[in-house]
């Protein structure tokens, strides 16, 4: 029996998955719960589609496909938010635009290129296909990333809920906006090989939407946002394998039910509070 439930762990192909999975999951976690307070959650939705023209001119010129994804994701965050500032247009009808543009123009791109290359791997990824240097690329990117969040946290958790209280305060909150842009592009690329363009969106909403559910303090959503989506996204893998289906999908239905049960909870201690205080 140990045999039969141990077996997914004994293919390399699996163990490369769970190790991608394990360390994605971190700064993608921490990285949701401040999208999630700031209501930047468009940004990241906007962000990891828009990278596709990048990675496609990258390809084109023979480097690295993760530098075209970053400057792509930055060229489209500072875009998105020089244009919002600047037009009677709203941030979140700005960013819709911006993005499906940059999605439709790398989409033409992709089409008028003559290449063996699959879309599909870089639109929702291939996690049963990461290599050495994938592992070491997100290795790197998830360890700078956790640690700008871990080490800023707080001015960025005060930037997020209240930017003028951030500026009254002397916080540099030009340069917090850029970082968090900066660090939501790194984490998209990260995810790129795991998860890909368009389920990276889940990773980067549902664990901090499940943390600000369940807990109080932004503390401990950060706990348990790191918990949900490590959890969720190594047992999607694993169960992907007894289900022969693709782990990033699987991963991101997990995170969906484990929302959906974090808000019947909510709302049902929410109902209960309102029946006590009756």
């Amino acid at each position: 029996m140990s045999e039969t439930l141990l077996m997914p762990f004994t293919f390399p192909f699996m163990q490369t998955a769970f190790w991608i999975a394990a360390i994605v999951s971190v700064p993608t976690a921490l990285l949701s719960c401040f999208l999630v307070l700031k209501g930047w959650a468009l940004m990241g939705d906007a962000v990891s589609h828009a990278v596709l023209p990048g990675i496609v001119l990258a390809y084109v010129a023979g480097l690295p496909l993760i530098l075209g994804a970053f400057a792509a994701g930055m060229l489209t965050a500072v875009a998105t938010g020089f244009l919002s500032q600047n037009s009677r247009v709203k941030q979140d009808t700005m960013m819709g635009v911006v993005f499906s543009g940059m999605f439709g123009l790398g989409i033409v791109m992709y089409v008028g290129l003559k290449t063996n290359v699959h879309l599909d791997h870089i639109l929702f990824g291939n996690m049963l296909g990461v290599g050495r240097d994938d592992l070491w690329t997100a290795g790197i990117i998830s360890v700078l990333v956790s640690a700008a969040l871990l080490l800023k946290w707080k001015d960025l958790m005060l930037h997020a809920f209240d930017p003028a209280q951030a500026r009254v305060s002397g916080l540099p909150v030009r340069v917090l906006h850029y970082g968090l842009l900066s660090i939501l592009s790194l984490t998209i690329v990260a995810t790129l090989s795991a998860t890909g363009l368009i389920l990276a969106v889940g990773l980067l909403i549902a664990p901090g939407a499940i943390a600000f559910l369940t807990v109080r303090s932004f503390r401990s959503m950060l706990a348990v946002a790191v918990a949900v989506c490590t959890g969720a996204m190594l047992a999607g893998v694993y169960a992907s394998f007894w289900l022969d289906s693709a782990p990033a999908p699987t991963i991101i239905l997990i995170l969906s039910a484990l929302f959906v049960l974090a808000f019947l909870r909510r709302a049902w201690m929410t109902r209960r509070s309102a029946r006590q205080a009756d």
